[in-house]
């Protein structure tokens, strides 16, 4: 084991560029790369502690007269303008609207500036989604309308400095849109809010690191501190985060994993060994089928689409499978064919690739039961055609637990598949005829699966698709889960995780001399449940904004406001910094665009992808001027004033002033990273070990693990809808840029409910007319008022709303087996006209004003 430049400081500061071979696998291509699989720190747990404690229901809709600083976005409505539904996305309209956000948010200089080096192998790490790049040729504009808006904010030159929050009081703030909030400006000075205050105001650096350690230290257990982490946040950082949290003394390290693909973790690592996906970009041009269920690419991950137009162009059939007729799932005219003399015209008055060769409309949360349907059809083709449409020899050689799924599937009824999808007979059989010759086979999913009350069953049957196709392990073939954040992935492979594994945990306490907290910590849900019953004093946001993407807005809201102490690291303003305890710090950090200068120069920080490729960020823009710090520089500065003796303080300085330091660190800690800091530089970065992908399934008995799932059916009382939130196309996770979502038809408003007409006919409730939104749990419940109701092409018994608007709405409780991921996309609620609770509303308030 080599040192560590703490203790040889020759090993320290290598800025040299690698050689140019390429390190990435290629379709058809295997290299070797490593026997040990990367952790994918995630396991399934049955007997795992939850805080079970019972809360009631928060005050939802009166809220906004019993706290004057708003947990909720507010009420006002913007106007509403409705258009017909595109039928194609991007295309000239998503070039001139990155350009405008772009030039309009941080200047043309500057933003031109951020846009060329975006995803480059020499620039920085796009800091909105998590879609690889190409491992060969990257294009001069290689980002999408997402990137652009993501890194034009992060780009932005105005300031929000200590005269804006002189100006505005907290309470005056929360009264502004969340669009405006973000477009307020770029944090620049650390700020504090002490008791009894109502604004921010400027504090010192080494004062505010004060106040945490006081506050830290102050706690009766090291688990009455909650540490949050956004998927934003680059390896470096998170590792130190982790290695922090740890020798402070606990593993409460809830983060937005938790409520994204933890379900998708949760499902793959007890069957394929491995708690990521097995697919490379190049698989994913390769494929013959593509199977996209519980995803909006289009808005999510633009870049995909690229990717499913190469896929089409090379023959493969797509089948999508979303309650939502999304203009991604479509057609697409790329942008990139502007550029090209051949396909420029056609690119401009074409009708673009069209995608989806079969669209299934399911139901809400009926994913299960239509992928039971195709498979049940499989089992049927099999009988017909023995030994063409199941990979026996694949299942035989890699697989157990065939014969108890196989029974499972064929026990089903085509009723029940049926009634619980909203999808006939006729079109499973035509989903399942272009699968049954195929055997280069993906399927990618997001969070329309993965936030479902049986998500992680779910993604189990979706893997057993996979393996009983044999479709896994080889070029062009098998899972795909597509991460949101840029850095999410990578965050949990750093440790950000409160289930932290027994080998990271002693490889952790090894490198860094210290015995690692064992106990399991909170995850979002029991932080959150935690926080509000009084169990913990400290919150710490390590970015990203818990208020607006969590579940059950006001009793996050009410839980920040019962700790003594929260604390906020953020580059530009959003809700959840407003709502605080008793005493709260803003301190502002870096983005990845930012030049980071250190004591040994330039730092670059790393990121992974959807894919399992890490490459490095190199920013490239001067920060605004200020007192912002670095991620590393803002947690090393914390861990030196908390825990003082009890840690290497000389290492934490070196970590700081040179983050090869870090990396070494990581390469001894984190199989898959040996020689981090070699392979990072090389160009476009490097794979992780992935064993799937090898057909190295590293479960506990060492074979691809087929699962027999029970399909719940649930009833609805009559006047009953589940409603599913989703994200507008101007908004990335909880970022709102503009009041639109284009690609759904709608202008100027964010507070709409989408409904099916008939839906909307039986309760007496016309296009555009004012509504309330009841949501019901084990007999609790919420309700959010003025809505705008939109009619929609949505299944019938489902509704549609944008978040974090309708999350107030989710439970804290209503969360999905094993992962314990809110469901946010299935909230039973009712719907009915404003008016008619105009009466028993205006009774409520006057008694909430006279308590």
């Amino acid at each position: 084991m080599e040192d560590s430049p703490v203790e040889d400081p020759s090993k320290a500061g290598k800025t040299h560029q690698q050689g140019a071979e390429d390190n990435a696998p290629k379709s058809g291509e295997r290299p070797d790369q490593g026997k040990a699989p990367a952790p994918n720190n995630y396991t399934s747990d049955p007997n795992r502690t939850h805080v079970h404690a019972h809360i009631p229901a928060p005050e939802v809709a009166g809220a906004k007269y019993l706290n004057p600083i708003l947990a909720q976005p507010p009420e006002a409505l913007t106007g509403l303008k409705l258009e017909p539904q595109p039928k194609v996305a991007a295309g000239v309209t998503a070039v001139i609207k990155s350009m405008q956000f772009s030039w309009g948010e941080s200047g043309v200089s500057r933003g031109t500036q951020v846009l060329l080096k975006m995803n480059q192998k020499d620039g920085f790490d796009c800091s909105s989604c998590a879609w690889p790049d190409p491992d060969e040729h990257r294009s001069v504009a290689e980002f999408c309308e997402n990137g652009a808006k993501a890194s034009a904010s992060d780009a932005d030159h105005r300031p929000a400095g200590p005269e804006f929050f002189a100006k505005y009081s907290l309470a005056e703030l929360s009264r502004l849109t969340d669009r405006d909030q973000n477009n307020a400006g770029r944090l620049t000075h650390p700020m504090v809010k002490r008791p009894g205050d109502n604004h921010y105001s400027r504090i010192a650096w080494p004062d505010a690191f004060q106040i945490i350690a006081d506050n830290l230290n102050a706690c009766a257990s090291p688990d009455e501190a909650v540490f949050y982490t956004s998927g934003k946040v680059p390896n470096e950082p998170a590792f130190l985060f982790q290695l922090f949290v740890r020798q402070f003394g606990t593993n409460n390290l809830p983060d937005c994993s938790n409520m994204c693909h933890e379900s998708s973790g949760s499902a793959l690592s007890p069957t394929l060994g491995l708690g990521k996906g097995s697919v490379t970009l190049n698989d994913i041009h390769e494929a013959e089928v593509i199977i996209v269920i519980g995803q909006n690419p289009g808005t999510n991950h633009p870049r995909m689409l690229s990717a499913l137009q190469k896929a089409k162009r090379n023959g493969a059939k797509i089948i999508s499978v979303n309650p939502l007729i999304e203009a991604g799932l479509v057609a697409f005219k790329n942008p990139q064919d502007f550029m090209n003399p051949l396909r420029a015209l056609g690119a401009l008055l074409g009708d673009g690739t069209q995608l989806t060769d079969v669209f299934l409309q399911v139901r809400v949360d009926g994913d299960m039961a239509l992928l039971r349907g195709i498979m049940k059809h499989l089992f049927e083709a099999e009988d017909m055609n023995p030994g063409q449409v199941v990979d026996r020899k694949f299942v035989d050689e890699f697989t157990t637990g065939f014969e108890s799924f196989e029974q499972n599937i064929r026990n089903t009824s085509w009723e029940d598949i049926e009634s619980e999808s909203g999808i006939s007979r006729v079109q499973l059989l035509e989903a399942a005829n272009i699968i049954a010759h195929k055997q280069k086979i993906i399927t990618c999913w997001a969070m329309g699966v993965t936030q479902q009350r049986q998500g992680v069953q779910t993604i189990q049957e979706i893997v057993n698709l996979q393996l009983m196709k044999g479709a896994i392990g080889k070029p062009g073939a098998g899972t795909c889960p597509v991460r949101g954040h840029s850095n999410v992935q990578g965050d949990r492979t750093m440790g950000i995780w409160e289930r932290v594994s027994p080998k990271f945990r002693e490889a952790l306490g090894k490198e860094f001399n210290f015995t690692p907290p064992t106990e399991d910590g909170f995850d979002v849900v029991e932080a959150i449940k935690a926080m509000r019953l009084g169990k913990t004093k400290v919150y710490f946001g390590l970015g990203g904004n818990l208020l607006a993407a969590g579940p059950d807005t006001e009793m996050i809201a009410e839980a920040m406001r019962r700790q003594k102490l929260t604390v906020y690291v953020g580059t530009k303003l959003n809700r959840g910094h407003l709502v605080t305890g008793e005493t709260s710090l803003l301190l502002p950090c870096f983005t990845h665009a930012d030049i980071d200068m250190q004591r040994s120069g330039q730092q670059i920080t790393s990121c992974e992808n959807s894919m399992g490729v890490v490459s490095q960020n190199k920013g490239v823009l001067v920060p605004v001027a200020g007192e912002m710090m670095s991620e590393v520089a803002i947690i090393s500065g914390m861990a030196i004033a908390t825990l003082g003796e009890k840690t290497n303080i000389a290492d934490w300085v070196a970590m700081t002033e040179n983050y090869d330091v870090i990396r070494d660190h990581i390469s001894r800690v984190i199989p898959g990273f040996e020689n981090y800091n070699e392979k990072l530089r090389k160009p476009g970065g490097f794979y992780l070990p992935n064993g799937p992908r090898e057909r190295k399934f590293t479960t506990e008995n060492g074979k691809a693990n087929f699962s027999t799932t029970t399909l719940e059916k649930h009833t609805l009382e009559p006047d009953q809808l589940v409603l599913m939130t989703v994200r507008s196309h101007d908004q990335f996770n909880t970022t709102i840029y503009e009041y639109n979502d284009r690609y759904r038809g709608i202008h100027g408003e964010r507070r709409v409910l989408f409904m099916n007409a008939e839906d909307m006919a039986a309760r007496s409730i016309k296009a555009k007319d004012l509504i309330d939104i009841t949501s019901h749990f084990k007999g609790e419940e919420r309700r959010v008022e003025k809505f705008v109701a939109v009619p929609y092409d949505i299944p019938k018994g489902n509704v549609c709303a944008y978040f974090p608007e309708a999350n107030p709405l989710v439970p804290i409780s209503s969360v999905a087996k094993v992962s314990n991921t809110p469901t946010s996309k299935y909230v039973v609620v009712t719907v009915v006209p404003t008016a008619v609770n105009n009466e028993k509303r205006v009774k409520a308030r006057e008694a909430m004003m006279a308590e």
